[in-house]
């Protein structure tokens, strides 16, 4: 189960974030979940959107430097110890996380977390059996 991401590299310079979104409005792609990470100079805006494929070429043509990765989805339970548990399982699988970020999905109780692994199909079979539940780009949780 893989999600794609898209990490778009900005200058950290006023309306350069609101570029890109406008953009993705203008073609009506639907941005599900982002990120921001910025240093003095740059930012790295990591985006789920909805035609990954289709928001990739439009900003590569209006000149934005855009990588799409694989990166993994899962829905846990919005609770006290949701996080925990999955991130038991990963430790488990000496998973080492370079970075995730999480937002809330349309299930009521339910939170969705994003992970950047380094051992990408590891982190998949433990947590599959684990009983995690993966998420990818058409998943009906985004709708």
């Amino acid at each position: 189960m893989v999600m794609r991401q898209l990490s778009v590299f900005l200058e950290n310079v006023p309306g350069r974030l609101r570029a890109v979104t406008s953009i993705l409005a203008s073609y009506a792609i639907n941005i599900r979940a982002l990120t921001l990470a910025d240093t003095t100079d740059f930012g790295i805006l990591r985006l789920i959107v909805d035609d990954p494929d289709k928001a990739t070429q439009i900003l590569k043509e209006r000149n934005f430097a855009v990588k799409i990765s694989d990166v993994i989805a899962v829905e846990m339970e919005d609770t006290p110890g949701g996080l925990d548990k999955v991130l038991e399982i990963l430790e488990k699988g000496n998973i080492n996380i370079e970075y995730s970020y999480a937002f809330m999905g349309s299930k009521p109780k339910k939170a969705l977390v994003i992970f950047r692994v380094d051992k990408f199909s590891e982190a998949i079979q433990y947590l599959e059996k684990g009983g995690v539940k993966l998420i990818t780009n058409d998943e009906e949780v985004w709708k």
